[in-house]
């Protein structure tokens, strides 16, 4: 395009708008030049890791966790645009489940720079002063469940033998999988690491709950006609790696700082970590209608 074209285009553009191009014209003659530092607001990203400790590590084990919500938030972000267009063409579909696993792949392989690339004793010795805070708190975490598949899906097998005949939002929530880490069935005890977390975002996931209802991943793809063999084995390779695979791997990095040395110490959270992280406990399926009798029977194994 060349320079007559693209003013030309330019006026345009803004007269669509109702707008004077001139005014805007203007203002660029007073605009400075973008940099990278403010683009990507590095100053205030590196001003973000705040210790409670004087341990080293302990600020590597900050901004893991800080990568680990941006990388949540890149995932929500493509899961977003899939829940909210309607008949959106199979190729859109594939190109963001591979960026979905892309993503995911990070998350499994960025373990290592906790299991292996922290200081056993330093952990061990910093982590009780993060108590009651735990990665359990996450809320992209359930965010991104929620935008992906039906509550249903998020009940394990005890939570179902509990859910009423027909079961309502709060039903659900009541029962959903994730407060089995911090609440006691028998006695009602909740721990303040759950409580503090309910009390913040429950009433966000509820109401997210009602926005997503027939707009989750998992119905958009019911509502296709005829997908294709490749879109759903894509379907079932995000599935796994983002219930099974990823969970695996955070329940060997626990193992590894809170049991190896068979000492078997209390997560920050106090949670039953042991059983809580397994994919065979949590039982989170995305799509299971993909899945065989068996494959769900062997979920995790």
């Amino acid at each position: 395009m060349n320079q007559d074209d693209l003013i030309k285009s330019i006026n345009e553009k803004y007269k669509d708008l109702g707008e004077n191009p001139d005014t805007y014209f203007a203002g660029l003659l007073q605009t400075k030049p973008i940099t990278y530092w403010d683009y990507i607001q590095v100053d205030t990203l590196l001003s973000l890791q705040k210790t409670q400790t004087e341990f080293k590590d302990e600020k590597i084990f900050v901004m893991y966790h800080q990568v680990t919500e941006l990388t949540l938030k890149m995932m929500i972000h493509e899961i977003q645009q899939l829940s909210e267009g309607e008949n959106l063409p199979e190729d859109v579909w594939i190109t963001k489940l591979d960026r979905l696993k892309r993503y995911t792949r990070m998350l499994i392989t960025s373990f290592d720079i906790m299991k292996d690339g922290m200081s056993y004793e330093d952990y061990n010795i910093f982590r009780a002063a993060l108590t009651p805070a735990s990665g359990f708190q996450s809320a992209q975490f359930r965010i991104l469940e929620l935008y992906t598949t039906r509550l249903k899906n998020l009940i394990n097998s005890q939570g179902r033998e509990r859910l009423p005949e027909d079961p309502g939002l709060d039903d659900y929530f009541d029962n959903i999988y994730w407060k089995d880490a911090g609440l006691n069935r028998k006695t009602g005890k909740m721990s303040l690491t759950l409580r503090l977390f309910i009390e913040k975002y429950e009433a966000d996931f509820k109401r997210l709950a009602i926005e997503v209802k027939g707009k989750t991943l998992e119905e958009r793809v019911e509502q296709m006609e005829n997908p294709s063999e490749e879109l759903k084995e894509k379907l079932k390779q995000f599935d796994h790696f983002y219930n099974v695979a990823w969970p695996i791997v955070h329940l060997d990095t626990a193992q590894h700082f809170l049991d190896s040395k068979g000492e078997n110490k209390a997560a920050t959270g106090g949670s039953e970590w042991k059983k809580y992280l397994h994919p065979k406990y949590q039982q989170r399926k995305f799509f299971p209608n993909l899945w065989t009798a068996e494959e769900i029977q062997n979920w995790g194994s």
